[in-house]
């Protein structure tokens, strides 16, 4: 798997992590979305460098001028329900993409710390011969991330793989380098500490879906 860590170098992407992260924000859930959605924009921005082009002519009101324009098919697909801002931001740069929704969630059978993953709904595009682009905000076991592509992987076969993630443990990041194909790209806005005993990334920044939509039963 190919990784690339985004926020090693200063930027402004560093900025709106640190909001996300704050407490003293995280009661404006209109402001913690926004930020998502723009760390999602610098995200795409970062992942249309390894896409490929093709050169174009275009009609300007005073002549011809040649340039290049995105040549893959992409699908955008991101898992319910706090993968949706960051899929908008996405979604803001490659506006031509297809969608793609799928849910999945931590399933407690014994109502102790163990857990499985339960995927149910999903609608998307068909991702044969295309580029596949999985957003989500946080990785933490990566057993969401993989139980979708497993999902996903029954509807067809995409020309390549990318997934997205804002903040991210090293122990997802073990679990997908040994569950997904190597030729797999990983984007990571920040890799943090490690796993709680709960499974939550340390110092992470909470629940994302709660923070952008509010508590859930």
């Amino acid at each position: 798997m190919q990784i690339h860590y985004l926020s090693e170098d200063n930027s402004i992407l560093n900025h709106f992590l640190g909001q996300i992260r704050n407490v003293n924000v995280h009661n404006d859930s209109m402001r913690f979305r926004r930020n998502i959605e723009r760390i999602g924009e610098i995200m795409a921005y970062e992942l249309s460098k390894k896409l490929q082009y093709k050169s174009v002519e275009i009609q300007t009101p005073l002549g011809i001028k040649k340039t290049t324009e995105i040549k893959d098919q992409l699908v955008l697909c991101s898992i319910l329900r706090a993968g949706l801002p960051l899929h908008l931001g996405f979604l803001n740069y490659f506006d031509n993409a297809e969608n793609g929704f799928v849910s999945a969630f931590r399933h407690h059978p014994n109502n102790d710390d163990y857990f499985d993953i339960l995927v149910q709904y999903q609608a998307i595009a068909d991702i044969n011969e295309k580029n596949l682009l999985l957003v989500d905000p946080m990785l933490a076991t990566g057993q969401s991330i993989v139980a979708v592509y497993n999902k996903l992987m029954e509807r067809g076969t995409p020309k390549e793989i990318h997934i997205a993630v804002v903040i991210a443990a090293p122990e997802g990041i073990a679990y997908l380098e040994k569950h997904l194909p190597e030729n797999c790209h990983l984007w990571v806005a920040s890799l943090d500490e490690k796993l709680n005993e709960h499974s939550y990334i340390v110092p992470g920044l909470g629940d994302a879906g709660d923070l952008a939509y509010g508590e859930k039963l």
